[in-house]
């Protein structure tokens, strides 16, 4: 992934990391974390590029020179990737990384490790990589990857610079789903249910999600006509389909992002739907309602999101919540 790809998502990331190189402030060891899907191993690999390379200019690896191909192939020698063994990485990993880093450089005079899952190391190897941070070789640097920042030791984290990366924004993920042919009407969805890639594509490829969706719309859509109609509705459907609370949430997410396209529509934002196929009748439905009057249906789910997670009946608060709804 080129770096001007990921500065368009991650901008601030990447002047932290280009400042600290052209003001010749690299630290021993970095973390980064955020969740999955963030680019985070990507930049660590850009910012090893940028470390080792011949020609950089403003912090930036040329590309072009032998030390940036070699990154890029995976086969420079100064720059080690530690990844986990099975479910984790042991102590023999680190020992192997630390017999490795006592070698002078081959190739540059700096040495780069990447260790990938951090938070996956075992109580040995953590130990093993903490003496290893403790004293610090003068051209080494760390780059530790982790989704998990509380698993990993205090006394790990505070040898390290911790640099955090933000959520993926939505058109960038919505983009990536439909470029990998999820379909048109799930991806802005599953974008704004979750920030992370592979539990997108599980919703976008999930039959339970793709009935959640329609027996929500048709809930909205008898909601508009009767609320009494409504009732019988989550009697027949809505309490078959979601029976857990965690489903529950989710109904109650996919009736608050409708509302959220009324408001959309309402602003002139309509490339921002995330029920794209029904653009055409959200139009009329946010001809007839006022914004003061969405901005209060929207209070309201969120309200019952609350009531939910406080352990309320979930049916008997849905009843409620469409009586609010209807007004």
């Amino acid at each position: 992934m080129k770096f001007e790809e990921i500065q368009s998502f991650q901008p601030v990331v990447l002047q932290m990391l280009q400042n600290s190189i052209m003001k010749d402030r690299v630290a021993h060891a970095y973390l980064f974390e955020g969740e999955k899907g963030t680019r985070k191993r990507e930049v660590g690999f850009l910012f090893a590029k940028a470390l080792l390379c011949e020609n950089r200019t403003d912090g930036k690896a040329c590309e072009e020179c032998n030390n940036c191909r070699r990154v890029s192939n995976g086969n420079h020698p100064d720059l080690h990737l530690v990844e986990p063994d099975g479910l984790s990485i042991k102590k023999e990993q680190i020992k192997s990384l630390q017999e490795e880093f006592s070698k002078t450089g081959v190739e540059s005079k700096k040495k780069i490790y990447i260790i990938v899952h951090s938070d996956k190391m075992t109580a040995n190897a953590a130990n093993s990589l903490l003496k290893f941070l403790e004293e610090p070789l003068a051209d080494a640097t760390a780059i530790l990857i982790t989704e998990n920042i509380h698993r990993m030791l205090p006394t790990i984290l505070s040898r390290c610079q911790t640099i955090s990366f933000k959520p993926l924004p939505k058109e960038y993920l919505t983009k990536q789903l439909l470029d990998e042919g999820m379909p048109t009407h799930m991806a802005p969805l599953a974008a704004n249910l979750t920030n992370r890639y592979e539990e997108a594509v599980e919703i976008c490829q999930n039959e339970w999600f793709a009935q959640a969706r329609i027996i929500v719309l048709k809930l909205y859509e008898v909601l508009q006509k009767s609320p009494f109609q409504a009732m019988v509705k989550i009697q027949e459907d809505f309490v078959q389909h979601f029976k857990e609370k965690d489903q529950v949430d989710r109904a109650l997410d996919l009736l608050l992002l409708i509302y959220k396209d009324l408001l959309q529509i309402q602003l002139g934002k309509e490339e921002q739907l995330v029920y794209p196929d029904l653009k055409e009748k959200w139009k009329s439905d946010a001809l007839q309602v006022s914004t003061n009057r969405l901005s209060t249906s929207m209070t309201a789910i969120l309200e019952a999101k609350r009531k939910l997670n406080a352990n309320m009946n979930s049916q008997l608060l849905v009843e409620q919540l469409m009586l609010k709804l209807q007004g």
